[in-house]
Parts: structure tokens; C-alpha cells; sequence
């Protein structure tokens, strides 16, 4: 009779358990059977950079509200190496359906230029989705070097071309490209150093050990106010309303420079123009809540967004107007 009543509770408890069992194992198959796209499946931000960047800050703060607008998950995948090409490659070769993406920086166009043998073509193999913010770069020096304008650096340039180093963190970089488009305006030489990232570049401009370079305004902007770093001027079109009594370079007669950077989110080519669509509505909406804008302002970016026909004539024209400036210069990161 005891063996009889066990049996039973036995019985009893796993028909208790195997509806669960069966519902597990039917969410657990789901993801791998629903299309890419749909609710459910992870969808990657691939940042090509370093985590701190501040292409790493947009996927970071925009990921989550994605995921939450989409009700699916959503991964920041930070692919580093090769100035961003391995990331980029990463997303030209994922499938064009929705579950991958890229966050990236102008650095993209610059690229082709700088790398001849690179194995793809970003303009024609990435589907641009939205613009999300813009960049702006700001010329630097520490106090030592006793320049408190841009023209006091460009006039002891030109006293002693070649004498005054830059810092990059790479060539190529927008720092670098920046640099050679001040030099090129005002029509003097300065000696670039590049190191291997940012950090290096900072801590001996810091030091003393480098003149000047560029540096983006949520990098720059602790120095500055801490007096361990002079603004010279930034390569805008208006001023920014973090460092708002610093000037433009045009303003400091050190020509007309403009280097803004762009950042934008894109998808793979040959991604459908409806899935395409309804990302860039989706990122429209984020862009445009308060809590982004603040997040990306205390960071020195303007948060902005744009159609993808907008972004994409944008990515062709910047595209173009890098590469004449890398070819004049005989600029190559091989």
C-alpha cells in the first residue's frame, strides 16, 4: 500500500512539472526558429573602437531603449583592431536582416583612402540607417607652451617648420586628418607623432613632451577646465555651448576649418528599405528624448538624426572630400 502512494505522488508531481518542461523547451527552440528580425533574437550594436569611445557611449545609450522599443535584446559587441576595419568587416559580412548593426565615426569614409587593399567598400557595402550625433574637435596645447591663441601656435610654425610636433592617436584618425586640414588651410608644417590610441597621444601632451594636437571635446574638456590644457580654437562652424568663450579657428584667423565628426548607425547592404525604415524611426524617437540629449551633451556631442537617403548622401559626399584631402597629402596608414 506504501510503495501504491508513492507511485502516486511520483505520478503526481510530474504531470505537475511537465507542462513547464514542455514550455521551456518551447521558448528555449523559439529564438532559433523565429526570423532574424523578429522579438527575441539579439540584435548586435557592433562599435568597431575601444570600450570609453564616444561611439561606445552611443551604442550603450541607445541600446537599451532600442531593445525596449523592439522587445527583443540588444548586445554592444565592441570588434577593435585595424583603425575599425575588423568591426565594419564584421557587419559587411553579417547578414542583412536586422540583427546586426554598426555604430561608427567618420573614420569609416576615411578608410578605403588610407588602406588600399582593404577588402571591402563601406559607402557601397553599408546601408547607412540614421545619424545620431555630431562631434566636434578641438585644438589643444598645455600651458608650457605659452601659445594662448591659434595664432600664436600657427605663427611659431611657420617661424620653424618642422619644429612643433602633433599628436594623433593613429594615422588616419580624425585627430590626424583634422591636423593636416589646418595645416593645409594655413599653409604651414608641423611634425605628426602617432601613437597607439589616445591615451598615449594625451599623456605627453599633457607632459609637455608634444606641442599641440586635436582632441574631441568630452576627452579635452576635464583638462581645460582643470588649466592642465589650452583651447586654441575648435574646428567648427559655431562655437559650443560647453566651451562657449572659446573660439572657432576661423574666429582665431587660423583659416576656415571645419572637421566636425559624424556618427551614425548602419545596417548591412541588401538589408530590406522597410526594416531599414522602421530602425530609423525607432532611433528618430530615442535621439529626440531628453534623457539622450543629456546624456550625449555632458559628452561634448549634439544628438541629431536624419532619413537614410539624408545620411547617405552625407556618407558619399564626406567619403570624397577625405579622400582628396588623403591623396593630396600622400597620407597612408600601410
Amino acid at each position: 500500500m506504501i510503495s501504491l502512494l508513492i507511485a502516486c505522488q511520483r505520478a503526481r508531481r510530474a504531470l505537475r512539472v511537465l507542462p513547464l518542461l514542455c514550455a521551456g523547451a518551447v521558448a528555449w527552440a523559439q529564438p532559433a526558429s523565429a526570423p532574424a528580425g523578429s522579438p527575441g533574437n539579439v540584435l548586435r550594436l557592433v562599435v568597431p573602437f575601444t570600450p570609453g569611445t564616444g561611439i561606445d557611449l552611443i551604442a550603450r545609450t541607445v541600446g537599451p531603449r532600442l531593445a525596449e522599443r523592439l522587445g527583443r535584446p540588444v548586445m554592444v559587441d565592441n570588434r577593435v583592431g585595424a583603425s575599425g576595419n575588423i568591426g565594419t568587416e564584421a557587419v559587411v559580412r553579417a547578414a542583412p536582416n536586422g540583427s546586426t548593426l554598426l555604430v561608427s565615426v567618420n573614420t569609416l569614409v576615411m578608410n578605403p583612402s588610407l588602406f588600399p587593399k582593404l577588402a571591402f567598400d563601406p559607402v557601397k557595402d553599408l546601408q547607412p540607417v540614421s545619424l545620431t550625433s555630431w562631434g566636434q574637435l578641438i585644438l589643444v596645447t598645455p600651458p608650457k607652451t605659452g601659445y594662448k591663441t591659434a595664432g600664436d601656435l600657427l605663427a611659431a610654425a611657420r617661424a620653424a617648420p618642422g619644429r612643433l610636433n602633433y599628436a594623433s592617436p593613429g594615422v588616419g584618425t580624425p585627430h590626424h586628418l583634422a591636423m593636416e586640414v589646418l595645416k593645409t588651410t594655413a599653409g604651414v608644417y608641423l611634425t605628426h607623432i602617432p601613437y597607439r590610441g589616445t591615451a598615449p597621444a594625451l599623456t605627453e601632451l599633457l607632459g609637455g613632451q608634444i606641442e599641440t594636437m586635436f582632441l574631441p571635446i568630452h576627452v579635452a574638456l576635464s583638462h581645460i577646465r582643470a588649466g592642465k590644457l589650452v583651447a586654441l580654437g575648435i574646428g567648427s562652424e559655431k562655437r559650443h555651448p560647453l566651451l562657449p568663450d572659446v573660439p572657432t579657428l576661423a574666429e582665431a584667423n587660423a583659416g576656415k576649418v571645419n572637421v566636425d565628426m559624424w556618427y551614425g548607425i548602419f545596417a548591412p547592404a541588401g538589408t530590406p528599405p522597410a526594416l531599414v525604415a522602421s530602425l530609423n524611426h525607432e532611433l528618430k524617437d530615442i535621439l529626440a528624448s531628453d534623457e539622450v540629449k543629456r546624456a550625449f551633451q555632458t559628452q561634448g556631442m549634439d544628438p541629431a538624426s536624419s532619413t537614410p537617403e539624408a545620411f547617405k548622401a552625407l556618407v558619399e559626399k564626406d567619403a570624397v572630400r577625405w579622400a582628396q584631402l588623403i591623396k593630396a597629402q600622400g597620407i597612408t596608414a600601410e
